[in-house]
């Protein structure tokens, strides 16, 4: 099991991060799906990611390769829910990811301040931080420096950015929202 620690940003919402580097597998094939998603659909589309790539924004639907990475970031957002007090299985929900992208930043690359509403979470899974790569900055005033196989975990209401980077990173995003299952429902 992945271990989730929050990582409170001096913020009222919280932000969880995790170390993926046990799922060497799931990393590469999510990296290998960006890779091939750069050559099958090299231009990138419009939006506040001014990045040397972004792949499709759902481009989960796209290749079976990041099926492995989501199904580790819906379990991290159980296990985020249960940390901020919420059962999901208790009241009929799941999460599902809506939407999946990659992002290959290099030199003067950034990303504007924004957030994901209506999504109920987002991540960022950092495949790979040059060490001079800037960090994500949440509220415009809570820096939190990516690590290589880290991820990310946050409300999709909080506004956060990237300012221009000196180091490469690839990351995949993704947003993730509730779902009503009525599993449980008794008549």
């Amino acid at each position: 099991m992945i271990n989730v620690q929050p990582f409170m940003a001096h913020a009222d919402i919280p932000v969880f991060v995790c170390d993926l580097s046990p799922l060497t597998v799931h990393l590469a094939l999510a990296k290998q799906a960006i890779d091939e998603l750069r050559i099958s659909h090299p231009q990138s589309p419009e939006s506040n990611v001014k990045a040397t790539y972004m792949s499709p924004w759902r481009s989960h639907e796209l290749t079976d390769k990041f099926g492995p990475l989501s199904q580790v970031v819906l379990d991290v957002s159980k296990q985020a829910s249960q940390l901020l007090s919420a059962n999901l299985d208790a009241l009929n929900l799941e999460m599902v990811v809506s939407e999946c992208w990659g992002i290959v930043y290099e030199e003067a690359s950034y990303t504007l301040p924004h957030n994901h509403f209506p999504a109920d979470f987002s991540c960022s899974i950092y495949l790979e931080t040059h060490p001079d790569s800037a960090p994500i900055i949440f509220a415009g005033k809570y820096p939190l420096q990516p690590q290589p196989n880290m991820l990310v975990m946050f409300p999709g209401i909080l506004t956060h950015e990237v300012p221009a980077t000196q180091g490469r990173r690839v990351v995949v995003a993704m947003n993730l929202h509730k779902l009503a299952t009525f599993a449980n429902v008794k008549n």
